[in-house]
């Protein structure tokens, strides 16, 4: 089996937000609007925390998993690539975390 990318997470998501009513979990997710999403987003935050902590391995990285997967349906509904995460991600190479997380504090 090939290796499934974040790149083809994210094909596979426009896909299925873009498929016809009531045929896609993805489409029914984005149907309800980014607030929603977003809430469902923080659930999943919550649950890879809570694996991380009390839970074993397997748990954590199915956890974890449908974090990625509720993170792709967040940035589909706002139009947001991943590549544009990515150059952000990239951008923050430059520096230090440290320094990059005091500028975003104002110094």
């Amino acid at each position: 089996m090939e290796p499934f990318t974040v790149y083809d997470l994210e094909k596979r998501v426009k896909t299925r937000a873009n498929a016809e009513p009531g045929t896609s979990y993805t489409r029914t997710l984005v149907d309800k609007g980014v607030a929603h999403c977003a809430k469902k987003l923080g659930e999943e935050a919550v649950e890879v925390a809570i694996a991380a902590i009390a839970e074993d391995r397997a748990r954590l990285v199915a956890e974890t998993a449908d974090l990625l997967y509720h993170l792709f349906v967040v940035l589909e509904v706002r139009g947001v690539s991943f590549a544009e995460v990515e150059a952000a991600l990239g951008e923050r190479t430059r520096q230090t975390g440290l320094d990059e997380k005091a500028a975003r504090k104002g110094g």
